[in-house]
């Protein structure tokens, strides 16, 4: 064969698709519901889409949370639940996955993700103590808050700017940290809150290079460092790709390289771990282990099943093992990223670099005419579900609440709509049609007007808060 036929060949090999490493072998129907029926169903939602029925949407990006596929392995093992109120054997096999792959020492089952973080807050902040994190999340800030703590965000400047192409703008900004430290002590920094793949920032990586300058930092200091690990597998996937000296690992070594050089960590296991129910904390320190096991029983369940069924945990330890392939990995990233790739070449303003779970599209840049008080970002997820059935959610001034001190709106650098996709549950095809949805949406843009709020909760307000447009 001629060098020349070989080279046309290599060059075709090279353009080759990827496919993602699994087949489907149930299916759940969807259907669009006319326009007429989306415009009375987003008006009795109050232009929120969290409060629409999940049969009134056709494609929902509402969350990645709790809404992945499980695999036949997964619902396999939900048929050898040990139900046991105490000691299940599905407790066992849960811990024996986690220190495998994370590495911590001792486990604490939860319901989900807000438990573990409401036992760590309880039992780790004292009133008025600092919390440094990079860039805060809803639930684990008030959290932190109920417990007395002050969240302080120390994320890079790069992390609040959509265009930036740092490739990890997760990374903690260890000048301004010690800044925080020398002004008011290390005795009042409660401890690091640490996110990987920071969602509020468009799922940001964090770099191994930041985590382990943050630990000599803290070290220094006799601070602890507590990881939010709910995505930390596809924060290990970007340090594969992009860091020197990670391409020749897989992603379960890198990942547990990473935890090595935290304290803690807690699991929204709804994101990563591939389950629809559950969370868990993980420790070294035995005495912190012991409060946080006796605080479990009062508010979760009893420390072998902390508020999950034994088939529920025998999901979540296979889903840990799922988690953590590379093919995984890379499918699911990748397609994220393609989504990302339409709308970058049309233009489109997205938080750039793509992150891991979701495009988190920039309502600043659709709707430059619209103040932020009038929430642009609630304004183009009401849109977007709207023209095509598709359900993201606003991650803006309504996400980031009121200042507890003068009660004002908190206004965020960063104004987005989140298009968060399920692991294992849509195709190309679904986004190729919301690719097609949102530069619908994009190209009417100046048409479009802002939102006032007409109810607003306490707490979380994103919730269950309702809107309704604003007339000329």
């Amino acid at each position: 064969m001629e060098d020349s036929t070989l080279k046309t060949i290599g060059q075709q090999l090279s353009r080759r698709s990827w496919a993602e490493p699994w087949k489907i072998k149930m299916v759940e129907p969807i259907h669009m519901i006319s326009r007429e029926e989306r415009f009375q169903a987003i008006q009795d939602a109050g232009y929120n889409t969290f409060l629409l029925r999940s049969d009134d949407v056709y494609i929902d990006l509402l969350t990645d949370s709790g809404t992945s596929a499980m695999s036949d392995r997964q619902w396999a093992g939900i048929m050898l639940g040990d139900e046991a109120y105490a000691g299940s054997r599905n407790f066992y096999n849960l811990e024996t996955a986690i220190q495998k792959f994370y590495g911590y020492k001792h486990i604490v089952p939860t319901h989900q993700g807000r438990g573990a973080e409401h036992l760590l807050s309880q039992t780790c902040i004292k009133e008025g103590q600092f919390v440094p994190g990079n860039m805060y999340f809803t639930t684990t800030r008030i959290h932190q808050e109920l417990a007395g703590g002050i969240f302080v965000d120390v994320i890079i400047h790069e992390a609040h700017d959509p265009t930036n192409l740092h490739p990890f703008k997760g990374n903690i900004d260890l000048e301004k940290l010690e800044a925080l430290i020398k002004k008011e002590g290390a005795e009042k920094i409660a401890y690091i809150s640490l996110a990987g793949t920071v969602n509020m920032a468009g799922g940001q990586p964090v770099s191994m290079e930041n985590i382990k300058n943050l630990r000599e930092l803290c070290d220094r200091y006799g601070i602890p460092i507590y990881l939010d690990a709910t995505r930390m597998v596809e924060n290990a996937y970007f340090i594969q790709q992009k860091e020197e000296g990670y391409q020749g690992k897989s992603i379960a070594e890198i990942l547990y390289e990473f935890c090595s050089y935290t304290d803690v960590a807690w699991m929204s296991a709804k994101k990563d771990n591939l389950v629809n129910i559950g969370g868990w904390l993980a420790v070294n320190d035995y005495d912190l282990f012991d409060n946080l096991r006796n605080l479990v029983v009062v508010y979760e369940g009893l420390h072998t099943y902390g508020g999950m069924a034994g088939r529920d945990m025998e999901a979540l330890a296979r889903g840990i093992v799922e988690s953590v392939q590379d093919d995984h990995v890379r499918t699911r990233v990748g397609q994220v990223q393609y989504l990302g790739g339409l709308l970058t070449n049309w233009d489109i303003p997205i938080v750039q670099p793509v992150g891991g779970h979701a495009i988190f599209l920039d309502a600043k840049g659709f709707y430059p005419h619209i103040a932020q008080d009038q929430f642009p970002a609630q304004t183009l997820t009401a849109k977007l579900y709207l023209d095509s059935g598709v359900r993201g959610m606003e991650r803006g001034v309504v996400s980031a609440g009121r200042d507890p001190s003068t009660g004002e709106h908190r206004y965020p650098a960063l104004e987005l709509t989140r298009l968060a996709i399920p692991r294992r549950v849509y195709t190309q095809a679904h986004m190729d049609v919301v690719a097609e949805a949102v530069k619908f949406v994009y190209d009417s843009r100046m048409d479009t007007r802002g939102l006032k709020m007409i109810y607003e909760p306490e707490l979380l307000r994103f919730f269950q808060a309702r809107f309704e447009p604003i007339e000329i």
